[in-house]
């Protein structure tokens, strides 16, 4: 740590030990009172680090309420990968739900939505690959692996079918940068009343659909129904479209069958029975891929802002 530039003027340094990230992360003030956080991982995620770097910076320039980015870069004899960027005071806003009052959930959310919605505005490289072929091949692995290791969950054929009828939609769609990661538990109210996200380190695929972002409720849980509404109507200015809520059904569609598929594989850091709860609670929000407008979704909520 001793050869990051600038490590002199550390006056604080803290462990941090939450999150379900590998890295290892420290809390640290400076001489000159500003407040960091120092992010450290191996050499082999490089690449994957410095384009979750890069997108940091894409998002702060646009004006958008995230950790300033100050430097990134090599240490350890070369060994090891780390970031430097400013620390956002605030409260984890998943844990704050439970304070909040629904009018409180809804507005936060309302307002994580434009947050997102203007890290939106960098569009994809030109020369980016389709997003109609790029993602039909993901369905289709999930198809095949749920075929493979005959994983014949109770009306997981729905969402097979469902998504080999509805995939049209996904020719033409624009891509844009993302965040990677833009669940409630990376989003920090402030103490201006502002709402800011962090942890750019889930960042492992580039660019795409921008609707795709939405797929953010962790395997197995029900989403906080009055902050999510107010993220989708914060992202369209209170009047989602139509082919919204037909993407995001799709989308969560291949969303179940990944959980369904990689818990029982053991690849991810959830359970088999969350993979299986996930499954279940896609078609039921969804009434078996009958509604596009999933049941949390609070309609009424509309304008309301």
């Amino acid at each position: 740590m001793q050869d990051i530039p600038g490590a002199e003027a550390f006056t604080k340094l803290e462990p941090i030990n939450k999150g379900q990230s590998p890295d290892t992360k420290y809390y640290i003030e400076t001489k000159d009172g500003r407040k960091l956080l120092l992010r450290m991982t191996g050499i082999k995620e490089f690449d994957r680090k410095k384009g979750e770097y890069g997108m940091l910076q894409r998002a702060y320039v646009l004006g958008a309420l995230v950790p300033e980015p100050h430097a990134f870069g090599l240490c350890g004899k070369g060994k090891v990968v780390y970031s430097l960027v400013g620390w956002i005071d605030g409260e984890d806003a998943e844990k704050a739900m439970a304070r909040l009052s629904e009018e409180e959930r809804y507005s936060f959310g309302y307002k994580a939505g434009q947050l997102m919605r203007r890290m939106h505005a960098l569009p994809a490289p030109e020369d980016a690959e389709p997003w109609g072929s790029r993602f039909r091949k993901k369905a289709q692995t999930r198809i095949e692996l749920y075929k493979k290791h005959q994983l014949l969950a109770t009306n997981g054929n729905l969402l097979v079918k469902y998504l080999r009828e509805k995939q049209g939609f996904l020719d033409g769609r624009p891509q844009v940068y993302w965040h990677g990661d833009m669940n409630i538990g990376n989003h920090i109210i402030t103490p201006e009343g502002k709402v800011a996200a962090i942890d750019f380190n889930y960042w492992n695929l580039d660019y795409g659909d921008p609707w795709w972002e939405f797929v953010i409720i962790p395997w197995g849980k029900e989403p906080p129904a009055y902050y999510f509404t107010g993220m989708i109507d914060g992202y369209f200015d209170g009047d989602p479209p139509r082919e919204f809520f037909e993407a995001l059904a799709y989308y969560y569609a291949c969303d179940a069958l990944s959980a369904l598929c990689y818990t029982h594989m053991g690849s991810e850091p959830y359970s088999p029975e969350e993979g299986r709860r996930h499954l279940r609670n896609v078609l039921r929000w969804f009434d078996d891929m009958n509604n596009p407008v999933p049941a949390w979704y609070l309609e009424e909520l509309k304008h309301a802002n």
